[in-house]
């Protein structure tokens, strides 16, 4: 007689003891990088918003959740830099003429957009 595991589907693994172990699996196969925005989200969820963390994992959403958030973060930290960096008149012969005050302005530029991004991507649902 089957199981209501085995029923729906559900598979067992011989483990070493001889006893058989369910096969379980979480559902989000998603394997992107959450990376350094991502981890970010993922802190803020767990710290301000944890029934949406704890729902996220139970859905086994999280991941695909957290690298989205990642992905926007980093395509809007681009487009910031490249718009902020044009209306400041921040060109390659400004690089090329004094590469010090070019990275000074550019670092000033990103430190403005990452800011930019942590309230309107990070810090939100």
């Amino acid at each position: 007689m089957k199981s209501l595991y085995e029923e729906l589907g559900g598979t067992y693994t011989l483990g070493d003891d001889g006893m058989l172990y369910p096969d379980l699996a979480i559902g989000d196969k998603d394997s992107r990088p959450i990376g350094k925005w991502g981890r970010m989200h993922m802190k803020y969820l767990e710290a301000e918003h944890p029934g949406l963390y704890e729902r996220l994992i139970l859905k086994g959403t999280l991941n695909r959740h957290l690298a989205d958030a990642n992905e926007r973060a980093i395509r809007m930290l681009e487009r910031l830099i490249e718009q902020m960096a044009a209306q400041e008149g921040i060109t390659e012969s400004l690089k090329e003429a004094h590469p010090l005050e070019w990275i000074g302005r550019m670092n000033s530029i990103r430190s403005r957009a990452e800011e930019f991004i942590l309230h309107d991507i990070i810090l939100t649902l």
